[in-house]
């Protein structure tokens, strides 16, 4: 099997960038969703509270949400969590400075220019081909300081893509992901992570932490 990278990524990477790419920009009419509502970014919200323990943790004080979509959670002001109002996330984490990166959303798809104390992956992983996982995985962790927080899910989404194709094109177990992240992991020792995996048993959904092994 070909190695892939940033540079060389596999066909089925490139045939879904630019699938991503074309529903940012004219929304999901099978679904009804408008343009400016596609990938909008609500998969963040029930990560923050995790986010600003580790942010927390690790006394960071910038952040790196990879594969943002359009963020549109950073946009809010005031910011509502819960019962809660905040003047906007990143008063509610307490960083200084909250960096945003998308390959399929054009205003946020230039790279980051530098490396934010922890970075943010929510809803993104499962959507990438398993034959991509590594290298993403390895591009994330590259721009990380301090640490990486995940959230991945491990079922079929709801939504498919306009070629008829799940939306969550890898779907695999906690042990997979275990074994992925433990590798990329080990590559950068001085990095914390942590991954919340959302997976189904008994029928109810829930999120089970996958462990930092060393």
């Amino acid at each position: 099997m070909p190695i892939y990278t940033r540079e060389n990524p596999s066909p089925r990477y490139t045939e879904l960038l630019t699938m991503y790419r074309t529903m940012h920009d004219h929304g999901d009419s099978n679904y009804g969703i408008a343009a400016e509502n596609m990938f909008s970014g609500i998969s963040l919200p029930p990560q923050a509270i995790r986010i600003k323990e580790m942010i927390t943790q690790l006394g960071a004080e910038t952040t790196l949400d990879y594969g943002c979509g359009k963020a549109m959670l950073y946009n809010a002001a005031p910011l509502q969590l819960g019962e809660e109002t905040y003047p906007s996330i990143r008063d509610f984490w307490g960083v200084k400075e909250t960096m945003l990166f998308d390959p399929g959303y054009k205003p946020y798809s230039a790279f980051p220019t530098k490396k934010a104390d922890l970075v943010i992956s929510t809803d993104v992983l499962e959507h990438c081909p398993e034959q991509d996982v590594v290298w993403i995985l390895k591009e994330i962790f590259s721009y990380a300081n301090k640490g990486v927080y995940l959230n991945i899910s491990s079922y079929p989404a709801r939504k498919t893509l306009p070629n008829g194709e799940n939306a969550h094109c890898t779907v695999r177990p906690q042990h997979w992901w275990q074994g992925a992240l433990n590798y990329v992991g080990a590559l950068h020792p001085d990095l914390r992570w942590q991954c919340w995996l959302d997976v189904v048993k008994d029928g109810q959904k829930e999120a089970v932490l996958i462990k930092q092994t060393h």
